[in-house]
């Protein structure tokens, strides 16, 4: 094949006849032969578009024939997916049919060297995460010698779970950066005068009641009284977006501030730093919420990833709001951090020559994708008619009668010994069904931030007779839930 693309034959020539011999080694290595239906998705990742599969159909194997196939033109081809054990799980599995077939297969993780990392991407075919190959793209662009650099050019990629890492996570920033001002005393004291402040409250003119309004709502200043809806004024020292998860200094608010620092003007230029301190602090303490927003393990605060409940290990908010949200839970303050490289997920998904991806949900952002990677979507059959009953969504106009249908529906099934699973948006969320299941003695297992190492084990037995499973979105995604479990 490699000679026949040197004669000047394209990819698309030798297609059907790589895509024969690759399905013809997936039987003999690993017992597995595509269906028709794969081979349709093979075809749509090579034209470089959306291969939107079902759960179930198989999207594992479809990508190897691509992969192959791209893979004889010795530019590298990189397989992306959502986590390490994903990466690492398919790169053992499927790589061996490209080792039968000829080809080297690498696998990229987080804490390998650079040399080992360049081994990696050395090969054929590398296996790797979204978040390290956009981390290695930026350490490559600080090199000082190209000798130091560890990928090859971006040439063709293919990303799994791809509307999780393409529109989802794709205007997270991914930054490197080195260590600034070190002093920890404008944050110890920016978190003790936010500490003094009132949260919002008002006073009715007219009728004199009075009411905090705790919640983070997305109203101005002024509110309506609950009693006679006269116009109420905050009295509180500080104004909150929930939308815009914002929190700022009213003018009862900026008085304090200028009395508790001793300065004439707060909103005066020199003073720019003091209202940068109280700003971070008044967001670590109102905004940001422990155990949703991040997690303390060991005297550290470990950020957790609002889309899928991970621990972001080394990762450290910037501007200054990670030391103040330290200085809130009282734990050693680490050095400022100053910005050396930053690129999105957007931005660097583009750099690539061609990019495919596939999915079991792309037809509904088809147009974003369309619209900023270029991107069209294929919905592919299911190889088999769909015997699974997708049910319409049910709606409820409050959250508590929302929950109580939910418990209702856990413990029907666990009376009958039904498997359920449970996907929440967050780890607060998740952890407040399972006090609910506690209280009502449902046995069930929670799958968050915090024993996120046992991720997949905990996925691949929620099939088992009896099992409730509580588990944000992202957890686990890629791993087979086989009914009665898993028995290796």
């Amino acid at each position: 094949f490699k000679e026949r693309l040197s004669e000047g034959e394209s990819l698309d020539d030798l297609l059907p006849e790589a895509y024969a011999v690759v399905r013809e080694a997936a039987f003999r290595v690993l017992g597995m032969r595509h269906y028709r239906v794969q081979l349709i998705g093979g075809i749509i990742l090579h034209q470089g578009r959306i291969a939107e599969m079902k759960t179930g159909e198989g999207k594992t194997l479809t990508s190897v024939m691509c992969v192959y196939l791209n893979a004889l033109t010795q530019k590298g081809v990189h397989v992306v997916t959502v986590n390490e054990y994903l990466a690492e799980r398919d790169a053992t599995w499927m790589g061996q049919i490209y080792s039968f077939l000829g080809l080297s297969v690498g696998f990229n993780k987080r804490e390998f060297s650079a040399r080992q990392k360049r081994e990696a991407y050395a090969c054929d075919i590398t296996y790797t995460t979204n978040s390290e190959l956009g981390f290695d793209y930026l350490r490559d662009n600080m090199a000082i010698v190209a000798s130091r650099r560890v990928q090859r050019k971006l040439a063709f990629a293919i990303v799994d779970e791809v509307d999780s890492i393409l529109i989802d996570e794709a205007r997270t920033p991914l930054i490197i950066s080195g260590r600034g001002k070190s002093s920890s005393e404008p944050y110890e004291k920016a978190d003790a005068f936010v500490r003094t402040l009132h949260g919002p409250h008002y006073v009715c003119p007219d009728c004199g009641r009075e009411f905090d309004d705790g919640r983070i709502s997305d109203r101005s200043k002024q509110v309506e009284c609950p009693d006679c809806g006269a116009v109420c004024e905050n009295t509180g020292d500080y104004e909150i977006g929930e939308k815009e998860k914002t929190v700022y200094l009213n003018e009862n608010g900026a008085a304090k501030a200028e009395k508790y620092y001793g300065i004439e003007d707060l909103s005066d230029y020199e003073n720019q730093q003091i209202k940068h301190y109280i700003d971070n602090a008044l967001k670590a303490h109102v905004v940001m919420k422990r155990e949703s927003n991040y997690i303390v393990v060991d005297d550290e605060v470990i950020i957790v990833d609002e889309f899928t409940g991970r621990q972001m290990v080394g990762r450290r908010y910037s501007n200054g709001l990670h030391q103040a949200i330290e200085a809130k839970e009282h734990v050693r303050i680490k050095a400022e951090d100053k910005t050396l490289a930053s690129i999105t997920f957007q931005n660097f998904f583009r750099l690539y020559h061609k990019l495919s991806g596939m999915t079991g949900t792309a037809k509904t952002e088809e147009a974003e994708f369309e619209k900023i990677y270029n991107l069209d979507v294929v919905v592919v059959p299911t190889n088999k008619p769909t015997i699974r009953v997708d049910e319409i969504d049910d709606l409820f106009t409050t959250r508590k009668g929302k929950l109580k249908a939910i418990v209702a529906d856990i413990e029907n099934c666990y009376k009958k010994k039904q498997p359920v699973l449970v996907g929440t948006v967050s780890v607060d969320k998740s952890e407040e069904l399972s006090a609910i299941l506690k209280k009502m003695r449902v046995p069930h297992t929670v799958l968050n931030a915090k024993n996120h190492a046992l991720e997949a084990e905990i996925v691949a037995q929620a099939g088992k007779l009896g099992a409730v499973t509580i588990a944000t979105n992202m957890a686990g995604r890629g791993t087979d839930i086989m009914l009665g479990g898993n028995p290796e």
